[in-house]
Protein backbone atom coordinates (compact mmCIF):
# COMPACT_ATOMS: atom_id res chain seq x y z
CA UNK A 1 0.00 0.00 0.00
CA UNK A 2 1.15 3.40 -0.67
CA UNK A 3 0.26 4.78 3.06
CA UNK A 4 -2.80 5.53 4.93
CA UNK A 5 -5.48 4.99 2.96
CA UNK A 6 -9.25 7.56 3.01
CA UNK A 7 -12.32 5.59 2.75
CA UNK A 8 -15.44 7.45 1.80
CA UNK A 9 -18.64 5.51 2.15
CA UNK A 10 -16.71 2.91 4.34
CA UNK A 11 -19.49 1.70 5.79
CA UNK A 12 -21.78 1.18 2.70
CA UNK A 13 -22.50 -2.00 0.94
CA UNK A 14 -19.18 -1.90 -0.79
CA UNK A 15 -17.15 0.24 1.60
CA UNK A 16 -17.41 -2.45 4.41
CA UNK A 17 -16.20 -5.29 1.97
CA UNK A 18 -13.40 -2.82 0.31
CA UNK A 19 -12.01 -2.45 4.13
CA UNK A 20 -11.89 -5.63 5.23
CA UNK A 21 -9.94 -6.35 2.12
CA UNK A 22 -7.77 -3.22 3.17
CA UNK A 23 -7.05 -4.30 6.60
CA UNK A 24 -6.46 -7.82 5.09
CA UNK A 25 -3.62 -6.24 3.18
CA UNK A 26 -2.30 -4.52 5.89
CA UNK A 27 -3.29 -1.00 5.35
CA UNK A 28 -3.66 2.23 7.49
CA UNK A 29 -7.37 2.78 6.99
CA UNK A 30 -8.91 6.37 7.91
CA UNK A 31 -12.56 5.73 8.05
CA UNK A 32 -14.17 9.11 6.72
CA UNK A 33 -16.76 10.57 9.26
CA UNK A 34 -17.05 13.87 7.54
CA UNK A 35 -20.43 14.42 5.25
CA UNK A 36 -18.78 14.93 1.79
CA UNK A 37 -21.24 17.66 1.36
CA UNK A 38 -19.79 19.50 4.22
CA UNK A 39 -16.82 21.68 2.23
CA UNK A 40 -15.10 22.98 5.45
CA UNK A 41 -15.13 19.39 6.97
CA UNK A 42 -14.47 17.63 4.29
CA UNK A 43 -11.30 20.06 3.81
CA UNK A 44 -10.30 19.30 7.82
CA UNK A 45 -10.52 16.08 7.24
CA UNK A 46 -7.78 16.04 4.14
CA UNK A 47 -5.72 18.75 5.33
CA UNK A 48 -5.12 16.86 8.85
CA UNK A 49 -5.13 13.14 7.82
CA UNK A 50 -2.90 13.81 4.91
CA UNK A 51 -3.50 10.85 3.29
CA UNK A 52 -1.68 8.93 0.38
CA UNK A 53 -4.56 7.92 -1.75
CA UNK A 54 -8.55 8.62 -1.42
CA UNK A 55 -10.98 5.71 -2.24
CA UNK A 56 -14.23 7.75 -2.91
CA UNK A 57 -17.13 5.47 -2.48
CA UNK A 58 -19.54 7.77 -0.59
CA UNK A 59 -22.90 8.44 -3.22
CA UNK A 60 -26.61 7.71 -3.57
CA UNK A 61 -26.12 4.55 -5.25
CA UNK A 62 -29.41 3.20 -5.79
CA UNK A 63 -31.23 4.77 -9.06
CA UNK A 64 -34.90 4.88 -7.29
CA UNK A 65 -33.37 6.86 -4.66
CA UNK A 66 -32.01 9.29 -7.01
CA UNK A 67 -34.87 9.88 -9.10
CA UNK A 68 -37.23 10.28 -5.75
CA UNK A 69 -33.97 12.88 -4.54
CA UNK A 70 -32.23 14.54 -7.31
CA UNK A 71 -31.47 17.65 -5.54
CA UNK A 72 -29.81 15.04 -2.83
CA UNK A 73 -28.31 12.92 -5.42
CA UNK A 74 -26.73 15.98 -6.97
CA UNK A 75 -25.52 17.30 -4.21
CA UNK A 76 -23.84 14.11 -2.86
CA UNK A 77 -22.47 12.58 -6.09
CA UNK A 78 -21.29 15.69 -8.03
CA UNK A 79 -20.86 18.31 -5.14
CA UNK A 80 -19.70 15.91 -2.72
CA UNK A 81 -17.14 14.62 -5.25
CA UNK A 82 -16.05 17.90 -6.54
CA UNK A 83 -15.65 18.91 -2.06
CA UNK A 84 -13.20 16.14 -2.41
CA UNK A 85 -11.12 16.82 -5.36
CA UNK A 86 -10.70 20.19 -4.36
CA UNK A 87 -9.29 19.39 -0.90
CA UNK A 88 -6.72 17.10 -1.93
CA UNK A 89 -5.74 19.10 -5.44
CA UNK A 90 -5.37 22.31 -2.73
CA UNK A 91 -4.20 20.50 0.51
CA UNK A 92 -2.56 17.19 0.04
CA UNK A 93 -1.33 17.49 -3.42
CA UNK A 94 0.60 14.17 -3.11
CA UNK A 95 -2.75 11.96 -2.56
CA UNK A 96 -3.84 9.82 -5.66
CA UNK A 97 -7.94 9.93 -5.82
CA UNK A 98 -9.25 6.75 -6.75
CA UNK A 99 -13.11 7.47 -7.78
CA UNK A 100 -15.70 4.70 -7.93
CA UNK A 101 -17.96 6.03 -10.85
CA UNK A 102 -20.66 3.53 -12.34
CA UNK A 103 -21.01 1.61 -15.69
CA UNK A 104 -24.57 3.63 -15.60
CA UNK A 105 -23.11 6.46 -17.09
CA UNK A 106 -22.66 4.48 -20.56
CA UNK A 107 -26.52 4.28 -20.62
CA UNK A 108 -27.64 4.42 -23.96
CA UNK A 109 -24.55 3.46 -25.39
CA UNK A 110 -25.03 -0.01 -24.39
CA UNK A 111 -27.67 -0.39 -27.04
CA UNK A 112 -25.13 -0.83 -29.34
CA UNK A 113 -25.58 -4.86 -27.60
CA UNK A 114 -21.69 -5.39 -27.48
CA UNK A 115 -19.52 -5.10 -24.20
CA UNK A 116 -18.16 -1.70 -24.36
CA UNK A 117 -14.83 -0.56 -23.13
CA UNK A 118 -13.86 2.76 -21.59
CA UNK A 119 -13.79 5.04 -25.13
CA UNK A 120 -17.47 4.33 -25.32
CA UNK A 121 -19.63 7.76 -25.07
CA UNK A 122 -21.43 8.14 -21.70
CA UNK A 123 -25.19 8.52 -22.34
CA UNK A 124 -26.51 8.40 -18.74
CA UNK A 125 -30.01 7.21 -18.97
CA UNK A 126 -31.54 8.25 -14.98
CA UNK A 127 -30.63 10.61 -12.35
CA UNK A 128 -28.05 8.37 -10.81
CA UNK A 129 -26.19 8.22 -13.82
CA UNK A 130 -26.68 11.68 -14.52
CA UNK A 131 -25.10 12.78 -11.44
CA UNK A 132 -22.10 10.08 -11.73
CA UNK A 133 -21.47 11.28 -15.39
CA UNK A 134 -21.00 14.80 -14.76
CA UNK A 135 -18.50 13.85 -11.89
CA UNK A 136 -16.67 11.53 -14.12
CA UNK A 137 -15.95 14.40 -16.58
CA UNK A 138 -15.50 17.08 -14.04
CA UNK A 139 -12.48 14.86 -12.40
CA UNK A 140 -11.43 14.04 -15.88
CA UNK A 141 -11.05 17.91 -16.52
CA UNK A 142 -9.17 18.44 -13.27
CA UNK A 143 -7.30 15.59 -14.16
CA UNK A 144 -5.91 17.56 -17.34
CA UNK A 145 -5.19 20.64 -14.78
CA UNK A 146 -3.27 18.51 -12.90
CA UNK A 147 -5.44 16.00 -10.11
CA UNK A 148 -3.70 12.69 -9.52
CA UNK A 149 -6.72 10.67 -10.31
CA UNK A 150 -7.53 7.32 -11.26
CA UNK A 151 -11.86 6.43 -12.52
CA UNK A 152 -12.99 2.74 -11.99
CA UNK A 153 -16.29 2.41 -13.74
CA UNK A 154 -17.90 -0.55 -11.69
CA UNK A 155 -20.49 -2.49 -13.31
CA UNK A 156 -23.10 -4.23 -11.00
CA UNK A 157 -22.08 -6.27 -8.78
CA UNK A 158 -24.09 -8.01 -5.50
CA UNK A 159 -23.55 -10.01 -2.51
CA UNK A 160 -24.04 -9.73 1.34
CA UNK A 161 -25.01 -6.92 2.58
CA UNK A 162 -26.66 -5.02 -0.12
CA UNK A 163 -29.92 -3.68 0.17
CA UNK A 164 -33.29 -4.27 -0.76
CA UNK A 165 -32.75 -1.32 -3.30
CA UNK A 166 -31.12 -3.59 -5.60
CA UNK A 167 -32.55 -6.23 -7.97
CA UNK A 168 -30.85 -9.63 -6.26
CA UNK A 169 -31.21 -8.80 -2.90
CA UNK A 170 -34.67 -7.70 -3.46
CA UNK A 171 -35.52 -11.48 -4.47
CA UNK A 172 -33.55 -12.67 -1.88
CA UNK A 173 -35.85 -10.87 0.56
CA UNK A 174 -38.69 -12.03 -0.84
CA UNK A 175 -37.50 -15.54 -0.70
CA UNK A 176 -36.23 -15.49 2.75
CA UNK A 177 -39.37 -14.07 4.00
CA UNK A 178 -42.03 -16.71 1.86
CA UNK A 179 -39.26 -19.22 3.41
CA UNK A 180 -40.57 -17.43 6.95
CA UNK A 181 -43.57 -17.74 6.71
CA UNK A 182 -44.29 -13.92 6.46
CA UNK A 183 -45.14 -13.63 3.44
CA UNK A 184 -47.52 -14.78 0.86
CA UNK A 185 -45.84 -17.27 -1.91
CA UNK A 186 -45.40 -14.25 -4.37
CA UNK A 187 -42.71 -12.98 -5.76
CA UNK A 188 -42.88 -9.37 -7.27
CA UNK A 189 -40.59 -8.21 -10.05
CA UNK A 190 -39.87 -5.61 -12.30
CA UNK A 191 -38.39 -6.65 -15.99
CA UNK A 192 -37.15 -10.13 -16.26
CA UNK A 193 -36.11 -10.15 -19.81
CA UNK A 194 -32.78 -7.44 -19.32
CA UNK A 195 -29.28 -8.78 -19.25
CA UNK A 196 -26.69 -7.52 -16.83
CA UNK A 197 -23.21 -7.42 -15.94
CA UNK A 198 -23.08 -8.76 -12.16
CA UNK A 199 -20.06 -9.09 -10.38
CA UNK A 200 -19.77 -10.14 -6.60
CA UNK A 201 -18.77 -7.06 -4.29
CA UNK A 202 -15.84 -9.22 -2.94
CA UNK A 203 -14.46 -9.23 -6.05
CA UNK A 204 -14.62 -5.93 -6.74
CA UNK A 205 -13.26 -5.02 -3.68
CA UNK A 206 -10.11 -6.64 -4.72
CA UNK A 207 -10.21 -4.95 -7.72
CA UNK A 208 -9.90 -1.60 -5.86
CA UNK A 209 -7.72 -2.64 -3.47
CA UNK A 210 -5.17 -3.63 -6.54
CA UNK A 211 -6.01 0.04 -8.17
CA UNK A 212 -5.07 1.35 -5.22
CA UNK A 213 -1.87 -0.88 -4.38
CA UNK A 214 -0.52 0.19 -7.82
CA UNK A 215 -2.32 3.94 -8.58
CA UNK A 216 1.28 5.15 -8.27
CA UNK A 217 2.31 3.03 -11.08
CA UNK A 218 -0.34 4.35 -13.33
CA UNK A 219 -0.61 7.49 -15.55
CA UNK A 220 -2.91 9.98 -13.52
CA UNK A 221 -5.97 9.85 -15.66
CA UNK A 222 -6.45 6.70 -16.07
CA UNK A 223 -9.74 4.91 -16.66
CA UNK A 224 -10.88 1.09 -15.98
CA UNK A 225 -13.93 -0.85 -16.30
CA UNK A 226 -14.67 -3.34 -13.52
CA UNK A 227 -16.92 -6.06 -15.44
CA UNK A 228 -17.38 -9.39 -15.38
CA UNK A 229 -18.13 -9.49 -19.45
CA UNK A 230 -20.63 -11.84 -18.87
CA UNK A 231 -24.15 -11.42 -19.45
CA UNK A 232 -26.86 -12.52 -17.21
CA UNK A 233 -30.62 -12.38 -17.36
CA UNK A 234 -32.82 -11.27 -14.69
CA UNK A 235 -35.12 -13.60 -15.22
CA UNK A 236 -32.62 -16.77 -14.84
CA UNK A 237 -31.27 -15.16 -11.79
CA UNK A 238 -34.31 -15.12 -10.43
CA UNK A 239 -34.53 -18.66 -11.55
CA UNK A 240 -31.34 -19.81 -9.85
CA UNK A 241 -32.54 -17.95 -6.15
CA UNK A 242 -35.88 -19.90 -6.24
CA UNK A 243 -33.65 -23.19 -7.11
CA UNK A 244 -31.91 -22.79 -3.79
CA UNK A 245 -35.21 -22.76 -1.97
CA UNK A 246 -37.69 -25.23 -1.69
CA UNK A 247 -40.90 -23.02 -1.72
CA UNK A 248 -43.35 -22.76 -4.70
CA UNK A 249 -44.18 -19.02 -5.31
CA UNK A 250 -45.91 -17.14 -8.00
CA UNK A 251 -44.31 -14.42 -9.82
CA UNK A 252 -46.28 -11.24 -10.47
CA UNK A 253 -45.20 -8.52 -12.42
CA UNK A 254 -44.96 -5.00 -10.26
CA UNK A 255 -45.48 -1.80 -12.34
CA UNK A 256 -43.54 0.31 -9.83
CA UNK A 257 -40.34 -2.26 -9.83
CA UNK A 258 -40.52 -1.24 -13.75
CA UNK A 259 -37.94 0.84 -14.97
CA UNK A 260 -38.45 3.58 -17.79
CA UNK A 261 -35.21 4.10 -19.49
CA UNK A 262 -34.06 0.30 -18.61
CA UNK A 263 -31.89 -1.27 -22.09
CA UNK A 264 -31.95 -5.09 -22.94
CA UNK A 265 -28.36 -5.36 -22.46
CA UNK A 266 -25.48 -4.12 -20.81
CA UNK A 267 -22.01 -6.01 -20.58
CA UNK A 268 -18.47 -4.38 -19.99
CA UNK A 269 -14.70 -5.32 -21.08
CA UNK A 270 -12.74 -4.92 -18.35
CA UNK A 271 -9.16 -5.94 -20.63
CA UNK A 272 -7.57 -3.21 -19.40
CA UNK A 273 -8.35 -3.83 -16.04
CA UNK A 274 -7.07 -7.33 -16.19
CA UNK A 275 -3.99 -6.49 -16.95
CA UNK A 276 -2.83 -3.15 -15.31
CA UNK A 277 -4.16 -4.73 -12.31
CA UNK A 278 -3.97 -8.26 -12.42
CA UNK A 279 -7.29 -9.00 -11.42
CA UNK A 280 -10.39 -10.99 -12.81
CA UNK A 281 -13.03 -12.31 -10.77
CA UNK A 282 -12.35 -15.63 -8.83
CA UNK A 283 -15.89 -15.90 -6.80
CA UNK A 284 -18.39 -18.83 -8.64
CA UNK A 285 -21.73 -16.98 -9.29
CA UNK A 286 -23.83 -19.94 -8.07
CA UNK A 287 -21.54 -19.29 -4.72
CA UNK A 288 -22.93 -15.48 -4.51
CA UNK A 289 -26.15 -16.37 -5.28
CA UNK A 290 -25.85 -18.77 -2.20
CA UNK A 291 -24.50 -16.33 0.02
CA UNK A 292 -26.66 -12.79 -0.98
CA UNK A 293 -29.81 -15.83 0.38
CA UNK A 294 -28.39 -16.72 3.06
CA UNK A 295 -27.62 -13.24 4.16
CA UNK A 296 -31.32 -12.36 4.11
CA UNK A 297 -32.17 -16.00 5.83
CA UNK A 298 -30.34 -14.37 8.63
CA UNK A 299 -31.68 -10.95 8.52
CA UNK A 300 -35.03 -11.86 8.51
CA UNK A 301 -34.54 -14.41 11.56
CA UNK A 302 -33.85 -10.82 12.83
CA UNK A 303 -36.43 -8.97 12.24
CA UNK A 304 -38.62 -12.01 13.88
CA UNK A 305 -36.40 -11.86 16.57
Amino acid sequence: MPGPVLVTGAGGFAGRHVCAELAASGAEIIRSQARITDRAAVRALIGESQPACCLHLAAIAAIGVARAEPDRAWDVNLHGTLNIAAAIRDLAPQCRLVFISSADIYGGSFRAGHALDEQAPLAPLNTYAATKAAADLALGAMAAEGLSVLRLRAFNHTGPGQSENFVIPAFARQIARIEAGLAPPVIRVGALTPERDFLDVRDVARAYVAAIARANMLPRDTILNIASGTPRRIGDILTSLLALSKVEVRIEEDAARLRPSDIPRAIGDSRRARELLDWQPRIAWQDTLADVLNDWRARVRNEEG
